[in-house]
């Protein structure tokens, strides 16, 4: 990759052509289809690309108070807020930024809707549709048996219908619009009759809508069927489809061991600066790579910290590594910023963009304090 050779590593880098070209298909889809697409921030919060994301897309969606902040404060448009569980001491300040806020139950729309109401935002509640998809990924999957996160038909209570505004599921983790036709479907079948006389739906995130082969004409088919049926406004909320395959770790070589097998130690921790790598599991692309074995000279790529299994995977490359060698690492601006840490006091990457007339600029570093600052 041209331009790099001056970065100080490890560096995350956002391709802004990249990322228009997700841009530009997210914008077609909801036109297409009439629905309307907001950012999920707990994917991705470089607010510096906030400026361009803002053009194509409706607003941000939102875990809790930060990120509702964030999105208020840096991004603009709509600002919808989901918790499992809001906090009394948060909440009068979150109802400042959210113009939508999800409840997980019953009880929690008992407890804050009025108040929200009061304050002129919308009022959703969270939907378990009890539909699992899930292949593989467990961990994401919120249609789980025992999942704390959406409310059963079971436990579904009419009582709260006045107060509602809209319903909201969220149930898929990089997936196809199959996936989704097959939740809707069990959605409607179980809470459809609700849906009359309300303002929207939110069918969440995890569709994979940018990724070459996505059926996104069913997708549209999809929105298009509540709207025309239903009379609601449909929201989807992306986080990977932004910023999917638009984002680099850049890393370098600082020592080769061997152990039975040639290990590469690098700047660059899986454990600190991409956990999903060793959370979901999964073996990210290293540009210019194959697997084990596939080329001549086979390697395991692993993290400079002390935890054992800061193993990153095992990958073949056509010429041997050595001090020094820059590894690129594809695919990595969703989950990766979001979820950094310092555990064993390991620098945060540096986070640079490329623009689109080929510039590399880094936009922010990170030292010392920020490690020493999150204790005390």
């Amino acid at each position: 990759m041209r331009g790099i050779e001056g970065l100080s590593t490890p560096c995350f880098l956002v391709d802004e052509e990249r990322l228009l070209a997700n841009l530009e298909i997210l914008k077609e889809t909801a036109e297409a289809s009439g629905c309307r697409i907001l950012l999920a921030q707990k994917a991705f919060s470089m607010f510096s690309c906030y400026p361009l994301i803002s053009r194509y897309l409706s607003g941000t969606t939102a875990s809790g108070l930060y990120e509702a902040r964030l999105g208020k404060e840096e991004f603009g448009g709509e600002t919808h807020v989901f918790s499992p569980a809001y906090r009394p001491d948060e909440f009068d300040e979150i109802l400042t930024y959210a113009d939508h806020l999800v409840f997980n139950s019953p009880a929690q729309v008992k407890k804050y809707a009025a108040r929200a109401r009061e304050a002129g935002k919308s009022v959703g509640l969270r939907i378990n549709p009890e539909c699992s998809t899930q292949e593989g990924h467990a961990i994401y999957d919120p249609c789980a048996p025992g999942s704390r996160l959406g409310t059963t038909a079971a436990n579904f209570d009419e009582d709260i219908l006045p107060l509602l505004d809209g319903l909201h599921f969220h149930t898929l983790c990089e997936q196809d619009s199959d996936d989704l036709e097959t939740t809707a479907r069990a959605f409607e079948e179980r809470f459809g009759t609700y849906l009359k006389g309300m303002k929207w739906l939110n069918m969440g995130g995890g569709h994979h809508i940018t990724r070459p082969g996505y059926d996104r004409d069913r997708l549209v088919r999809i929105v298009r069927h509540f709207k025309e049926t239903y009379g609601v406004e449909v929201y989807l909320e992306p986080g990977e489809a932004v910023v999917l395959n638009a984002g680099f770790l850049i890393s370098k070589v600082l020592e080769i061991v061997e152990n039975g097998i040639r290990i590469a130690i690098l700047d660059a921790s899986a454990a600190c600066h991409m956990p999903d790598v060793l959370e979901m599991p999964y073996r990210p692309p290293v540009m210019g790579s194959g697997k084990p074995e596939e080329k001549a000279y086979t390697y395991r790529l692993a993290g400079p910290t002390c935890l054992a299994g800061d193993v990153i995977g095992d990958y073949s490359f056509d010429e041997e590594l050595k001090e020094g060698s820059t590894l690129i690492f594809q695919d990595m601006a969703l989950y990766t910023m979001v979820k950094t840490n310092t555990f064993n006091g390991m620098g945060l990457p540096a986070i640079a963009i490329k623009d689109r007339a080929g510039e590399i600029r880094v936009v922010k570093t990170f030292g010392y304090s920020d490690f020493k600052e999150r204790l005390s």
